[in-house]
């Protein structure tokens, strides 16, 4: 496996991260390490729409295009590293488990899975908030903050990250507390704001009643606001009176990216050994599907067994009648003249007959190779699966 490019004075390299959105889905080669440039991009970030609708095999499809747009440039890191991704939904193990902001169909979804098949090499997912915390609490506002820190994003929703001195605890979901008789992300995010036409001294009052309810189950040492309302945090953090230092988030846009590519390089350090095995399996499950096309293709074309030739060697001979027929036909060995209306009538029909049979066992020839193919890679599948779970 293609090993990466470590500075050994700074640990500095470089990973990719994919920040997968509502309207847009971005990522970037990130810089890793300790060096002066950590927690910067390398060069811009790539963008595409994000698909709609959002479902799985569209969604993984994209990120296929970003990651290929990547890998392209002069800084990317081995093609063959694991990619971090950020998601909106908790993920569990590697499994999409919400859609409350996504279509119903990630649910259950392999999300790891899906993602490592169509990137072809391994990937890392986690929650988007999660991400955006992890960036800020490495390299942004709760860099070598000790205790507890919270990191809350504003936005379409309400997402959160909490850390207990640097460590992630994972799937927070801060959004789905209950506020003012509803969830809090329909009454205190960026998009009920606007939904609701507040100015900022209306919203601060909303804050200030969210802020200090999650104050006070998590009594944090800091909490960081990340999302839109970063951008603008001298409208609403002076009028907000709590006992813990509040502060804007410093990544901003970029901090899903960042914690991605950080979220990647972190699983690779805890089990160094996860994508050599995964891309071990995958390279021999991909033999295995061209072993099993070759033998079926083979076998179609020429086998030849007590119950007689195979459906492709059919197929041929079939035509091969069938124009025998019509050659006849045409030429005039059918019948003499005068005497071809009969003779001739008859040989055309048979040649219509073999001709339609010639297309119909070719028809089944395609069939079977595509069956097969279908299910050579299914085992892919299911290998890549048992070794993915097993690795965990």
């Amino acid at each position: 496996m293609a090993q990466q490019r470590t500075d050994p004075a700074t640990g500095a390299h470089t990973a990719l991260g994919i920040d997968v959105g509502g309207t847009g889905m971005k990522g970037g080669i990130v810089q890793l390490g300790s060096g002066p440039d950590a927690g910067q991009l390398v060069g811009k970030r790539y963008r595409i729409p994000t698909p709609k609708p959002a479902v799985p095999a569209t969604v993984a499809g994209v990120l296929a295009e970003i990651a290929a747009e990547l890998d392209s440039r002069p800084a990317a890191p081995p093609a063959t590293l694991m990619t971090g991704v950020c998601f909106p939904a908790a993920i569990q193990n590697g499994i999409c488990r919400t859609a409350t902001n996504i279509d119903r169909s990630w649910i259950g979804t392999d999300v790891d899975e899906l993602f490592s098949d169509h990137l072809k090499r391994p990937v890392a997912t986690l929650n988007d908030a999660d991400a955006a915390g992890l960036a800020e609490v490495r390299f942004g506002a709760g860099r070598g903050v000790p205790g507890t820190v919270l990191v809350l994003t504003l936005g379409t929703g309400i997402g959160g990250g909490l850390f207990r001195d640097g460590e992630l605890v994972p799937n927070l979901e801060p959004g789905t507390i209950e506020l003012d008789g509803a969830i809090a992300e329909q009454r205190a995010s960026a998009a009920a704001r606007e939904r609701d036409g507040l100015d900022w001294p209306e919203y601060a009052e909303r804050l200030q009643r969210y802020f200090s309810y999650v104050e006070g189950i998590f009594y944090p040492d800091l909490i960081i606001v990340g999302g839109g309302i970063s951008k603008r945090p001298q409208d609403y953090l002076p009028l907000l009176r709590l006992r813990t230092p509040i502060v804007p988030a410093a990544l901003q846009n970029n901090a899903g990216i960042v914690g991605a590519a950080l979220w990647a390089t972190d699983v690779m350090a805890q089990s160094p050994a996860k994508a050599s095995v995964l891309q071990t399996a995958r390279r021999a499950a991909d033999r295995e599907i061209a072993r099993t096309v070759e033998v079926d293709q083979a076998s179609d074309a020429g086998r030849t067994t007590k119950t007689g030739k195979g459906t492709a060697g059919k197929a041929r001979k079939a035509a091969e009648r069938a124009a025998t027929a019509e050659t006849s036909v045409t030429s005039g060995k059918a019948g003499k003249s005068g005497k071809t209306g009969t003779a001739g009538k008859a040989a055309g029909e048979k040649a219509a007959r073999l001709r339609k049979k010639a297309d119909k066992a070719a028809k089944r020839a395609a069939k079977a190779e595509r069956k097969a193919a279908q299910e050579a890679q299914a085992v892919h599948k299911a290998m890549e699966k048992a070794i993915r779970r097993s690795s965990r």
